[in-house]
């Protein structure tokens, strides 16, 4: 799989993303991903499999009522995607942090896709 191919996954599966389009998502994964969200370099959720990761990207969609990540930078190798995103969402529900409905929530961080047998085996979020 080369870097462009890489690439096209990437960004089909951030603009399904974008439309809240949790299908368009699972599109581009292959049955055995794992998801990770890692903070502060702790993995504060992981998931395993393409159906943990349908569960918990649906059991995310009422939390914001828009959403978006923007590719700021990329690089690839032959392993990986790392792109570097700038977040930015407005909370639909009230948040134990203190964030509530309408606030905007605005973040900096970084996505490491790998790949296998043309389809995206990993994902970690990191910020």
């Amino acid at each position: 799989m080369n870097s462009t191919e890489q690439k096209n996954l990437v960004e089909a599966y951030i603009e399904a993303y974008n439309r809240f389009d949790v299908a368009g998502m699972l599109a581009s994964l292959h049955d055995e991903v794992v998801f990770q969200n890692i903070v502060d370099g702790s993995a504060n959720l992981t998931t395993n499999g393409k159906e943990s990761f349908r569960q918990q990207a649906e059991q995310a969609l009422p939390y914001f009522s828009q959403r978006e990540q923007r590719v700021t930078d990329w690089q690839a190798s032959n392993e990986q995607v790392e792109v570097v995103i700038d977040y930015t969402g407005v909370a639909a529900i009230e948040f134990p942090n203190g964030l509530k409905p309408g606030d905007t929530l605005r973040l900096q961080g970084k996505s490491v896709f790998r790949f296998a047998n043309g389809q995206i085996i990993s994902i970690q979020d990191i910020s």
